[in-house]
């Protein structure tokens, strides 16, 4: 590599860094607890457990799903659903409720009740620390351009990490890999360290980087599937006013007529009229598969909900299957406790990581620029100038 191709990329790397770093700082932070959030759940007894006992499905002796939604009703009066989602594990199912179908998130209630035996079994608390850290790395308070600031950051992010690659092969090309000069300068010792720890973690920084730039994109890529295959799914529906929730009908021939069209597969949740997920005739009822790898891919049955009858399958699109793997791969959310405590191991290399580029942004010294190319083209050796 030549002088003026690693000039280039150490301003990229520089800079990308420099811009991003304090975000990335606080995403980490936030996500450490986040990575936990079952366990936590659990511990303050916000977390709903009936394990062992008969499935969500649609076997004996569970309560109808319309007795489930007219006690959801009947506990939020004036309100319509928005939601109602299943925990295949156990009895318990959640009704998202709220003022009207597009009403936003801070709007609305989620119910949850045991199906066994229908009674309720509390709310989810919105307001408690888990969904302020959830909101704060999601999108800082500010809706969708938080999201899609944070997803900039998320793009920077994979830029410093691969011109920090770049750089990493001349850089260590007369050094050991590993080599820690801890008797030399700070400087020098907190570089190795940022170069050591960053390439041990560079293939999990940019897994999580790029999912959560795809978790950013989660409303446009929400909308882009509104305007297309939901869109054309419920053509023929085009130009009808918005069905009333009193012409609602019934769930339990809607959930019969999804099973009759995808059958073997487990329902994940049903989205009601007139929300982000469905159109304003229709139910949509998600269902996913029974595998690890298939119960992330979705398929949604359009059930027309006035008549109960089936309008139209389609499997979800690639970039919504792009989305919906990202989110558990994001968190750790695939292989129990384990992978959550490795998660959350590489989670602290990278905050050392972007604490020691900090460190050596802020406490270095002010050499030019040509002088830490030069340290780049010896090999990571100190120059006259260091």
């Amino acid at each position: 590599m030549n002088t003026r191709s690693i000039r280039a990329w150490y301003l990229v790397h520089k800079w990308t860094s420099l811009v991003c770093t304090l975000f990335l700082l606080m995403l980490c932070l936030t996500g450490l607890p986040l990575i936990f959030h079952d366990e936590i759940d659990a511990l303050s007894g916000d977390q709903v457990t009936m394990a062992g006992l008969a499935s969500s499905g649609d076997g004996p002796g569970l309560l109808p799903l319309d007795t489930m939604l007219a006690k959801a009703l009947a506990a939020r009066p004036g309100e319509v659903p928005v939601l109602m989602a299943f925990d295949n594990e156990s009895p318990v199912l959640t009704v998202t409720t709220a003022p009207r179908p597009d009403s936003p998130a801070s709007a609305m209630t989620i119910q949850l009740f045991n199906r066994a035996t229908g009674a309720p079994a509390g709310q989810v608390d919105e307001q408690g620390v888990m969904p302020f850290l959830l909101q704060l790395h999601t999108d800082m308070f500010l809706g969708l351009p938080g999201m899609l600031f944070l997803g900039a950051m998320g793009l920077l992010f994979v830029a410093a990490i691969v011109s920090g690659v770049v750089l990493y092969a001349p850089f260590m090309r007369k050094l050991r890999f590993g080599t820690l000069r801890l008797a030399r300068s700070a400087r020098l010792k907190w570089l190795d360290y940022h170069n050591l720890l960053g390439i041990v973690v560079l293939a999990w920084m940019t897994v999580v980087g790029l999912t959560g730039v795809i978790n950013a994109l989660a409303t446009p890529i929400i909308q882009i599937w509104q305007m297309n295959e939901l869109a054309e799914m419920t053509r023929a529906y085009q130009g009808r006013s918005a069905l009333p929730p009193a012409r609602y009908g019934s769930l339990d021939t809607a959930m019969a007529a999804a099973r009759k069209a995808i059958p073997g597969n487990n329902p994940q949740f049903i989205a009601f009229p007139g929300g982000a997920y469905s159109s304003k005739h229709h139910y949509a009822v998600f269902f996913q598969g029974t595998t690890p790898l298939t119960e992330r891919a979705l398929t949604p049955a359009l059930i027309d909900a006035e008549t109960g009858r089936l309008t139209d399958v389609r499997p979800m699109p690639w970039y919504t299957l792009a989305l919906t793997y990202s989110q558990p791969l994001h968190f750790g959310d695939y292989g129990g406790l384990p992978l959550k405590l490795l998660w959350a191991a590489l989670t602290l290399f990278t905050i050392v990581v972007l604490g020691s580029g900090l460190y050596l942004w802020l406490g270095r010294r002010r050499a030019p620029l040509e002088t830490r190319v030069r340290e780049v083209e010896a090999g990571g050796l100190p120059v006259p100038a260091e």
